[in-house]
């Protein structure tokens, strides 16, 4: 095609697009950094023109280029820590020695092994890992102010490694700090648990804050950038509205469609403005691939090679490192010929620093998918080959090379180095993602498989999935039949620990057996193995037998790693107090708060969780909340979410035993709708608080059917000790409505389980029910005989709960053999147990009885007075049902008592939607039916229904669909793909 002067009607030779409608934004980042601590955030979906508004900014920042550092993030599977600082940093100095650091810089010597010779000695290791990380970020920004950095850009910040995104907050919360930090990134590929969320939420220490959203341009826009493309020439109006409608505005599907358009002679001048031939035969690409890749189509073989090299490698690159990834048919000096070719068709581009990468990502997407397999393996292999090279290695990108090549021995050793330097650094999510990963997607022999699972910290996996992923892979090298008797227990050893995770405690069980005779190689982890099968979780046999286990490793002389040590205490102590033993809390005591390594650590907090849960049961609140408290205190220091998140469970159980009611509906909400971080059981847990204050609310309808759903779901999903509290409170609804049948169907299995376990300690929530069931029902002899069991098994234990159950069994005899006086004596006696424990709620219920007991002996003026005392305890508590029932009683033998206004009660919510009516339409919103729902927050399809016709009331609206899209629209939840399933 002609582009003479002497051709009118030829378009002008296409050039790079103008910054074209973002003078706004561009005057707002110029302003933002004119303060010298500020924080900037630019965000935007892939070609929205994040690169292209920095490019202008920085090109009239006002400080020197050699005080702006420019770091960017690569797309690789696993980033490696700190690795886009590190990169910036060694890109902008070669002479560390001038810099005259301190000796802090010895810090950095893993990072910089280069350096090694100017750098200081490395100190002594700190006492925690959150000391080492603090140390280190000090270290990274005294190199910063030595280098006369003022401003810190990072590109691409949604790719980047979990430490990188830590030491940016910790830049950012440095009061006097003077370095300036802007960073950009797609708000689409930000994880839901990401610090770059905490990073665009916290405000900056002292400087200016500024968050950029860009958005795509409007027609005028549309037609402004194609005409900067085309020498300033006007543009047709109906070409701009075509082009916009085809391309949403976006940027980079603009740029690329004019020039497919250009290349093809497809653009002509009408009326002295440019348009296309045949507006209603245009075949604007749909995408940029179809774009990118007719562009790249029209490239020599060499210059296809550059891209192809480009696309491979993904992240800014060296030339030398692209012309030894291209194809090596050609010399190198064809090869340059080549990539200086792609670089001038707009393809590419070539950074101040030298480094080469792709104009767009889309762009390199687009070309990386055209590539056919083979071809992209060989590539693969060849940038592995060619950065093994480089000092120091970049491990996380040479597996990440190695695995799309198929080399699976060497993707192992690399991405295993890369796990081992993330857990140097304290990045466990780093090392979960790349141990998962290897475990679930790479065909590795036994040996590799059990070392590489040993690395795997079960207990940060989150999702169902992941750890039925895991299991899988494991268990199909066992079916392999490959691995040696020794490999083979190993495997089984972590297959069992996946199924305890997953809280399958039967089917754990049964593999941990398969797997102890095969151990005797390793006495540490036989030891444990042992430990796990003296957990009495989810099994019928008897608890003697588990003792058999727990006594047999505490008698055997096995020499253990600290790691393993402290791992054998915590099962043990734990197991023991499952069992009801005294003894487990002399083992638990011997349980730290914190610990040196990450591994103790996670056994530290496991065994505070543990040890917590079960202080709950034996009724030892305050050692219940300390446990507790160290448990999530480690876990939130230290980022484990699940971890924290199974003790804000406990937590909320633990403050409706001792009334601390306030807010407590709606967290036990939040944490049974947590399908992201809590198993089944763990967010039965919670569904059952939400149960218990219906109850006490007096909605028994709703507490009936949350109980029985939770009741139905820990059957399934749980041991039988999961099932002992929901029987129990569904009994206790179902006898007070006089259906005693009921309460004794329920409660006979529990019973039954606790007598041939022989682990009374659990019973507190479920004899007293089944104790007057029995009565009820006329059967006193075999409530006599349930309560000497109860008291047998409990002997002198110091357990106040299940004690304070025993001495309500007694007084309910004491009632059914006539003995009132006695009984009401008896009652009061478990009321000030339950008191003594801060349980006021049952402390009340047994005082209630107490009058009760005592109108029956024609003691009314002794009745009354407690009736009195209890009702106010009950109304100031928020238990309006029960305070109801006491009011009727108290009216019925004369006493004027004023109903109270029930603070305590179920709020009102207005037209606002409630707590739970959120949680409904957020899942609504995410595609799910109302039975999916239901599921998911533990309610019958009815109950969700409900909710649904309330929102939508409150929101004037008459469909499921107006109702999503009215919340999206008013930003009341976020929107999710309609496929969505956690």
């Amino acid at each position: 095609m002609s582009t003479s002067d002497s051709d009118p009607g030829a378009p002008p030779a296409i050039s790079s697009p103008g910054l074209v409608g973002r003078e706004r934004e561009l005057a707002s980042l110029k302003a933002a950094l004119c303060d010298p601590s500020a924080v900037v955030l630019v965000e935007g979906e892939a070609g929205i023109g994040k690169s292209r508004l920095l490019q202008e900014l920085l090109a009239a920042h006002t400080p020197a280029p050699e005080r702006v550092l420019l770091a960017a993030c690569p797309a690789v599977r696993q980033p490696f820590t700190l690795g886009p600082v590190v990169d910036a940093i060694r890109s902008a100095t070669g002479d560390v020695a001038r810099l005259g650091l301190s000796d802090l810089a010895g810090v950095l010597r893993p990072l910089f092994p280069e350096w090694a010779s100017v750098l200081p000695p490395t100190p002594d290791p700190p006492e925690d890992a959150a000391a080492a990380r603090h140390r280190l970020f000090r270290a990274i920004e005294e190199i910063l102010e030595r280098l006369g950095i003022r401003l810190l850009v990072v590109e691409d910040v949604h790719w980047s490694d979990e430490a990188t995104l830590e030491f940016l907050l910790f830049l950012t919360s440095r009061p006097g700090q003077r370095i300036s930090l802007l960073v950009s990134y797609r708000p689409e590929d930000v994880a839901p648990d990401s610090l770059l969320l905490r990073l665009s939420s916290r405000q900056a220490a002292g400087g200016a804050r500024l968050r950029l959203s860009l958005e795509t341009l409007d027609v005028p826009g549309t037609a402004g950038m194609v005409s900067s493309m085309l020498g300033g020439e006007r543009v047709s109006d109906e070409f701009a509205a075509f082009l916009h409608d085809r391309t949403d505005g976006l940027p980079l599907a603009i740029e690329e469609s004019v020039r497919l358009m250009w290349n093809r002679s497809g653009l002509t001048r009408r009326d002295g403005s440019w348009g296309r031939h045949r507006l209603s035969e245009i075949d604007v690409p749909p995408t940029v691939r179809d774009a990118v890749l007719e562009r790249s189509a029209r490239l020599g073989a060499a210059a296809l090679s550059a891209l192809h090299a480009v696309a491979v490698l993904t992240g800014p690159s060296p030339e030398g490192t692209v012309i030894e990834v291209m194809t090596p048919g050609d010399g190198p000096a064809s090869r340059l010929e080549g990539l200086a070719e792609a670089v001038d068709s707009g393809l590419l581009r070539e950074d101040p620093r030298g480094l080469v990468s792709f104009r767009h990502m889309l762009a390199c997407r687009a070309v990386y998918e055209s590539l056919p397999g083979p071809q992209r393996r060989a590539l693969h292999l060849r940038a592995a080959r060619v950065l093994e090279g480089v000092t120091p290695p970049p491990v996380a990108r040479l597996a990440h090379h190695f695995r799309e090549a198929g080399d699976t021995a060497q993707w192992c050793r690399y991405a295993e180095r890369s796990a081992e330097l993330a857990l140097a650094s304290g990045d466990d999510a780093t090392v979960v993602g790349l141990v998962h990963d290897l475990l679930t997607n790479a065909e590795l022999p036994p040996a590799d498989v059990v070392r590489l699972t040993g690395k795997v910290p079960f207990c940060l996996l989150s999702g169902h999935e992941r750890y039925r992923e895991l299991m899988d892979a494991l268990r199909l090298v066992l079916d392999t039949g490959g691995p040696t008797r020794s490999e083979a227990g190993e495997i089984r050893f972590h297959v069992a620990r996946l199924l305890q995770q997953m809280e399958l405690f039967e089917e754990s069980r049964i593999e941990m057996e398969r797997a102890l005779p095969d151990l005797g190689h390793d006495p540490a982890k036989a030891a444990r193995a042992m430990i796990f099968l003296g957990l009495p979780y989810g099994t019928t046999t008897p608890a003697a037998e588990h003792l058999k286990w727990l006594r047999r490793v505490s008698r055997a002389p096995i020499s253990m790693a600290p790691g393993d040590r402290l791992s054998v205490r915590v099962g043990r102590a734990s197991a023991l107090l499952v069992l009801g033993e005294e003894e487990g809390w002399a083992e638990a005591a011997l349980v730290g708060d914190d610990a040196p390594t990450t591994a103790e650590r996670q056994q530290i907090m496991t065994g505070q969780l543990n040890i917590g849960h079960m202080a709950l049961v034996w009724g030892r609140y305050p050692e219940a909340r300390r446990a507790l408290t160290v448990a999530t205190g480690l876990a939130d220091r230290y980022q484990y979410r699940k971890l924290h998140r199974m003790g804000q469970v406990t937590l909320a159980q633990l403050d409706w035993l001792t009334g601390a009611w306030d807010g407590l509906a709606d967290r036990a909400a939040s944490l049974a709708g947590d399908e992201e971080l809590l198993q089944p059981v763990s967010r039965l847990a919670a569904a059952m608080i939400t149960g218990l204050l219906w109850a006490a609310r007096g909605d028994l309808d709703r507490a009936d059917d949350c109980l029985r759903r939770v009741l139905e779901q820990a059957d399934r999903h749980g041991g039988a000790e999961y099932s002992i509290e929901p029987a129990g409170a569904l009994a206790g609804l179902r006898l007070g409505a006089g259906r005693i049948d009921d309460a004794l169907r329920l409660t006979d299995g529990p019973i039954r389980f606790l007598e041939h376990k022989g682990t009374w300690i659990w019973a507190t929530e479920v004899a007293p029910v089944r104790c007057e069931a029995l009565v009820l029902a006329g059967r006193d002899d075999e409530a006599r005989e349930l309560t000497g069991a109860l008291a047998a098994g409990l002997r002198d234990r110091r357990a106040p709960c299940p004690h304070a159950a025993l001495s309500a069994c007694r007084a309910i005899l004491a009632r059914s053999e006539g003995d009132p006086l006695g009984a009401a004596a008896l009652f009061a006696r478990a009321a000030e147990a339950w008191q003594a424990i801060s349980r006021p709620y049952d402390a009340l219920l047994s005082r209630e009885r107490q009058a009760g007991c005592l109108l029956r002996a024609d003691r009314s003026d002794e009745a009354l007075p407690v009736l009195t005392e209890t009702f106010r305890g009950l109304s100031a508590l928020g238990a309006r049902g029960d305070a109801e029932r006491v009011m009727r009683t108290l009216r019925a033998s004369g006493v004027g008592v004023k109903r109270p206004s029930w603070h305590g009660g179920r709020r009102s919510y207005g037209n606002e939607l409630s707590p739970r009516e959120l949680e409904v339409v957020r899942l609504l919103v995410g595609g799910r039916t109302n039975r999916e729902i239901a599921g998911v927050l533990i309610l019958s399809p009815k109950t969700v229904a409900r909710h649904v016709e309330g929102a939508m009331r409150k929101l004037d609206v008459s469909s499921r669909t107006a109702l999503a899209v009215k919340v999206v629209e008013a930003g009341v939840v976020a929107d999710s793909p309609a496929d969505a399933r956690r």
